[in-house]
């Protein structure tokens, strides 16, 4: 059993952005629960670290115009095109234990990094863009933790959701590549 541990001098989920569920959307930033975004907005200020939070999931009920609640944000990158973490430190020479880019926020990073390389879907996966699951086969049976604070993200937004769910918004961010023209604002999602 191999339990999970970054590969030596990779920072790449810190870095890549994707685009999803589909381009149309726009590169999507580090999910974060309403219940982390002050904490991350402290984190932030007190790093002196400048960040962008937009929403990134909402509900309300039929016919509304957008969402009536916030289910999740998104910390966004900092780069122009969507990319790197604000909080990774890429000015000095200081490296984390596995010798890639130190995240300034490790011990209080959000739940999401904590699950991170277990991504949501159903059932649950690994991201085959992480090169520890690329090179360790068998790395599923070592993320525990992993796995528990994706359960935790899953049922924090099944809970705020409640039982009066009937339509589901997501936050177009508008960022992508330089070539590409992308909305943002609440769109209906009506694949969810």
């Amino acid at each position: 059993m191999n339990r999970f541990e970054c590969v030596r001098d990779c920072s790449q989920c810190c870095v890549e952005r994707e685009y999803y569920p589909s381009v149309r959307f726009g590169k999507i930033g580090v999910l974060v629960l309403p219940e982390e975004k002050s904490e991350i907005e402290r984190l932030a200020e007190e790093a002196g670290v400048e960040i962008s939070i937009l929403p990134r999931i909402g509900i309300s009920r039929t016919g509304a115009n957008g969402p009536n609640r916030i289910l999740a944000y998104q910390l966004m990158g900092r780069d122009d095109d969507g990319n790197t973490c604000p909080f990774l430190d890429d000015g000095g020479a200081k490296r984390s234990p596995h010798g890639g880019l130190l995240c300034r926020i490790y011990d209080q990073r959000p739940l999401a990094c904590r699950a991170y390389p277990v991504i949501e879907t159903r059932p649950m996966k690994l991201d085959q863009k992480c090169r520890f699951c690329q090179e360790c086969k068998s790395a599923d049976s070592g993320l525990d933790s992993e796995v528990e604070a994706l359960l935790q993200i899953r049922e924090s937004m099944e809970e705020s959701a409640g039982v009066t769910r009937t339509q589901i918004w997501r936050y177009a961010t508008g960022v992508g590549e330089e070539d590409q023209v992308m909305p943002s604002g609440w769109v209906p999602d009506p694949t969810i």
